[in-house]
């Protein structure tokens, strides 16, 4: 009887999730429709009254099982549901199931299929007593209403499982009292006592009915099943072996057993259900028209519709580094295209909140300083989780384009992932840029690095698209281990900013090298300073160092004990006006960092007609041709930087001649080409190609193949 029992119950599965789904496309299609009341609409839909109908007849299977097994071995077998849910899920998505999707899978199907053989041994059937009956109701009264509280209290994608959750302890009380309506018609026949049993069972249905409509209109039915595989089962052998004694043998280790397994199924589930997309609410409002339609009549006429981004950036101004300032200026640009954009950051000191910087809508969440770094914030994510599914539920953006792999970005794009939002990810980073903080041992940092690209490279895995600033940046992810192809697409500069008049040589005859970025250790500012040092006496040469980082006191020391302390100016953090004066100063411009991925204080000092001193290493060479515009040296070799300015700093015409060329090479990278491939990038990652007119900025898909680039 046991085999036959296990068999309906997972015919029952079948007949559960056809009918979930066909009731989830009635009650979005009812929504889209615009119905004012739709719990009273839904009857009158074919696909809901379908799946009602497959509701039922699985139940009916269900109630035949519970009769022929004890609700521990029966009730379990329900998890089998998520698995053909996900199954078609992933099929109508036209899409296959990835690796950790199977994992998950396999984890659902060994648990819950161990923890049914290990209940088939151990329980027995009991009679259902009207003490039971009354415990059973009373806890998935609890259960749900403690649900419905919680639900009240939350929005967007937290709204459906929390939903579901409380329908799933309805449906564990409803299994109970099913059985025990079957028990008194056979002993008694029609008597008070069924009457009080079938009216409790109608009120648990009740209340499960309108819960799961509502998990279904909230979100997709992978998430609304899977939860109630979770909480359903859960208290349906609470109730068994709490209240009916149908495990009265049951020892410490076979429980443990048990527990085991249903762990790892548990782990499998909560596992699909994060990483299934949502669903987007048809209810969600229609992104609102500018105030003032002739704002946008200057845009060109290739622009797309204005749509509504999201970025995320775990760094954002007033952090000064490249991720934050490139994060800025997408933002700035596509506001002025006419695009609603929102920016979602850490908060800095002043606090959490939302509002209007610089033109740009911010939303700052609750952020924590690190120990790794005096400026890097980080949100964590069981404090932020919450906040990043609100925000996305009340803004309804077309797509979220996240600027890292770091704690908030990555739980955005989760958020993002589960409610059906396209994701877009560009990385700025290497996991080098933080090993040098760490003060690791050799072998630990070589660890720790390789543990640091493995999980950038999962994290980049669940966007829709992936970019990198240049063609070197995006084959290092695919050295990596990152199958995705991806675009080597320019950060972008606003080059007119930076064409202003340099200073006149009667106002100071020093000659000048200037350094522009964070002051850590990947950035070798130190090999400046010393390659200072070794300048001829005739140069009189000086450094300008803009910027502020961990590193700043120890190269003040150097500066001490190398006897130029006079000749280097530490600037700190400087305004944008500081910045654009500092490059029209300046002579020569020198990065000697060995981790950029493009640099984009290299290409605004080429953008001012500077030449350009830098280490041959990682992006750079994308950027300084040696001889046209500038010269690299081998990283580490002072000798050679302090020859290659020296050569510079001894030859105005040379540098004349550089700075032109450099404002030649840097043309490609203009601000508006990168904002144009972006919006082609949202719109190819909504499922919805753009094609441009003629004349379209071209980018470059990088894949496994390596692909020599010319310098």
């Amino acid at each position: 009887m046991t085999g036959l029992a296990v068999f309906l119950a997972v015919l029952n599965a079948v007949c559960y999730t056809t009918g979930a789904r066909l009731q989830h496309q009635a009650t979005h299609a009812t929504a889209t429709a615009g119905r004012t009341s739709r719990v009273t609409a839904l009857p009158r839909h074919p696909r809901w009254l379908a799946g009602l109908a497959l509701l039922a007849t699985g139940g009916a299977l269900h109630v035949t099982a519970l009769r022929l097994a004890p609700v521990t071995v029966v009730q379990p077998l329900g998890v089998t549901t998520i698995v053909l849910s996900v199954l078609w899920g992933t099929h109508s998505r036209s899409a296959r199931p990835d690796r950790a999707t199977g994992l998950a899978l396999a984890a659902i199907v060994i648990g819950a299929g161990g923890f049914a053989a290990i209940a088939a041994h151990v329980t027995v059937p009991t009679t259902v007593t009207p003490s039971a009956q009354l415990g059973a109701v009373l806890l998935a009264l609890s259960v749900l209403a403690c649900c419905v509280a919680v639900a009240r209290q939350v929005s967007g994608p937290s709204r459906a499982p929390t939903l579901a959750a409380g329908a799933g302890s309805a449906y564990g009380c409803m299994s109970v009292l099913m059985r025990a309506a079957g028990e008194e018609f056979t002993r008694g026949g029609v008597s008070p006592a069924l009457f009080g049993t079938l009216a409790a069972l109608a009120l648990t249905v009740a209340a499960g009915f309108l819960l799961v409509q509502g998990a279904h209109a909230s979100g997709p039915p992978e998430v609304t099943v899977a939860c109630l595989t979770l909480v359903d089962p859960f208290v349906a052998v609470l109730i068994g072996v709490g209240l009916l004694g149908e495990a009265p043998g049951l020892t410490l280790p076979t429980a443990a057993a048990a527990l085991s397994c249903w762990t790892l199924a548990l782990v499998g589930v909560v596992r699909i259900a994060r990483a299934t997309p949502a669903t987007p609410s048809p209810l969600a409002p229609p992104m609102p028209a500018p105030s003032d339609p002739q704002e946008y009549d200057d845009m060109p006429a290739s622009h797309p519709a204005p749509q509504r981004v999201v970025i995320g950036a775990d760094t954002f101004p007033p952090d000064v580094n490249g991720a934050a300032n490139f994060a800025q200026r997408l933002a700035a640009g596509l506001a002025a295209r006419g695009h609603d954009v929102h920016v979602i950051c850490p908060a800095t000191q002043t606090g959490a909140g939302s509002g209007v910087e610089h033109g740009i809508t911010v939303h700052r969440v609750p952020s924590y300083r690190t120990p790794f770094h005096p400026t890097f914030r980080v949100c964590l994510p069981w404090f932020s989780t919450r906040s990043l599914a609100r925000m996305l539920h009340e803004l309804q953006p077309d797509v979220v384009h996240v600027q890292s792999h770091f704690a908030l970005c990555r739980a955005l794009a989760g958020a993002a992932r589960r409610r059906g939002v396209p994701v877009v990810a560009t990385n700025h980073f290497m996991p080098e840029n933080l090993i040098g903080y760490t003060r690791l041992p050799a072998r630990l940092a070589s660890a720790a690095r390789e543990i640091g690209w493995r999980d950038l490279v999962r994290v980049h895995r669940r966007a829709d698209i992936v970019t990198a600033p240049t063609p070197r940046a995006a084959r290092l992810l695919h050295e990596q281990g990152l199958e995705t192809p991806v675009l080597a697409v320019s950060c972008g500069l606003d080059l007119d900013r930076f064409s202003r008049p340099g200073r006149r040589r009667g106002d100071d005859d020093r000659a000048r090298v200037l350094f522009v970025g964070r002051l850590d250790e990947e950035k070798n500012v130190h090999e400046l300073l010393r390659a200072l040092a070794l300048q001829p006496a005739r140069l009189d040469a000086t450094a300008d160092i803009v910027g502020d980082g961990s590193r700043r006191r120890a190269l003040e020391e150097l500066a001490d004990t190398l006897g130029i302390r006079e000749r280097v100016t530490f600037h700190g953090l400087a305004t944008d006006e500081e910045v654009l004066d500092a490059y029209a100063r300046c002579d020569v411009f020198c990065m000697p960092g060995t981790a950029e991925l493009q640099s984009l204080a290299t290409m605004e000092a080429m953008a001012a007609g500077k030449p350009v001193v830098a280490a041959d290493a990682m992006a750079l060479p994308h950027l300084v041709h040696h001889g046209r515009n500038g010269y690299l040296f081998p990283p580490g070799d002072i000798q050679a930087l302090a020859t290659c300015l020296t050569r510079l700093l001894d030859d105005p015409a040379a540098r004349r001649d550089m700075g032109a060329a450099g404002r030649e090479i840097v043309a490609e990278h203009d601000i508006t080409r990168t904002l144009t491939v972006f919006e082609d990038l949202y719109l190819e990652a909504a499922g919805h190609g753009h094609p441009r007119a003629a004349g379209r900025p071209p980018r470059q898909a990088v894949r496994n193949d390596p692909l020599e680039h010319t310098r």
